[in-house]
């Protein structure tokens, strides 16, 4: 299994050839693997940087400072250390994943009570302790949502159909960024039999954009041949896969693939790595069905996207 490197620009140069190239190529990489790295994206890497950095101001700050903001999974704020086991969504038993996460996400209410007191919440920000982390994550978040909704039309094209054919159901869309810190081994003490940074899991939604960073425990993809593979790191790429809900769309044309983080290693007891992770969905009500062949390969029941997802994310809470 092979992660390419797609430069975007040429579909936002906007010719018929170039866009047909890209798009086949993003076809090719989703149903091989079910992940890609991108260049050409347009996100800025000072914006990158500068999200990356006032994070980790604030997961330094001690515990008892953090824990004003300690939320439950699926809440708007800090994850504390022991809050997830992603593992626990695809039946794996593993023990807490070794991270802590600020998540915040879609927060403009619909008017549906029911569907805006979970994915709708307003946005919880250490205003009181790092200040300059929510311009920078709403700026960031701003330009995900652009850079997934032109994904999303990539997509569509590379099978065939109409752009406007997932964007269709993103007018209102739900979304999560989650700004995840991987602490160190002086930090957390050795990993647990079978504890990861994040255990093995297949994403939820539609796409994932991922501005990771290099280390010993970095990033696992799981190829069709049942083995883990490390995944190839560019300091210009952001990492792009599709989660659960588009591979339904699709019929298993494309692959939602199993990954994973590796535990801090004893040779880096040092090292500790920020991930800036973006989960983007679609409209909470949205029908997902399967796409018939010869697009499709497999038909799933149809599915409404904020109940699957739900449940989803209910699964890797801890305690």
């Amino acid at each position: 299994m092979t992660v390419p490197l797609v430069d975007l620009r040429p579909w936002f140069d906007g010719s018929r050839d170039g866009r047909s190239t890209v798009a086949a190529r993003v076809d090719d990489a989703l149903r091989e693997s079910g992940f890609l790295l991108v260049t050409g994206h347009g996100v800025p890497d000072e914006l990158r940087r500068s999200v990356r950095g006032h994070a980790r101001r604030f997961f330094a700050l001690p515990s008892d400072r953090k824990a004003g903001y300690a939320v439950p999974v699926g809440g708007r704020g800090w994850l504390p250390p022991g809050a997830e086991a992603n593992a626990h969504s695809e039946g794996t038993e593993t023990p807490p994943d070794l991270k802590e996460s600020y998540s915040v996400g879609a927060d403009q209410p619909t008017g549906d009570p029911e569907i805006d007191r979970f994915w709708f919440q307003p946005n919880v920000w250490p205003d009181g302790e790092v200040g300059e982390l929510r311009v920078a994550a709403v700026e960031y978040m701003t330009r995900m949502r652009a850079l997934s909704d032109e994904l999303l039309r990539i997509c569509a094209v590379a099978l065939g159909l109409p752009a406007a054919h997932f964007t269709t159901h993103t007018g209102a869309p739900t979304y999560t960024f989650n700004i995840n810190w991987y602490p160190p081994l002086t930090h957390v003490g050795p990993a647990r039999d079978g504890q990861f940074r994040i255990g093995p899991h297949t994403d939820f939604g539609t796409v994932t954009v991922l501005d990771r960073e290099p280390g010993a425990g970095g990033l696992q993809v799981y190829t069709s041949d049942g083995a883990w593979v490390d995944a190839p790191y560019d300091p210009a790429a952001l990492t792009v896969n599709i989660g659960d809900l588009m591979a339904r769309w699709t019929g298993d044309r494309w692959r939602s693939c199993r990954h994973r983080v590796l535990p801090p290693p004893a040779s880096a007891p040092d090292e500790e790595l920020v991930s800036l992770v973006w989960f983007y969905e679609c409209d909470p009500h949205a029908a997902v069905s399967s796409l018939a062949p010869p697009i499709g390969v497999r038909a799933y029941p149809p599915v409404i996207a904020h109940e699957y997802l739900l449940e989803k994310i209910s699964s890797i809470a801890v305690g």
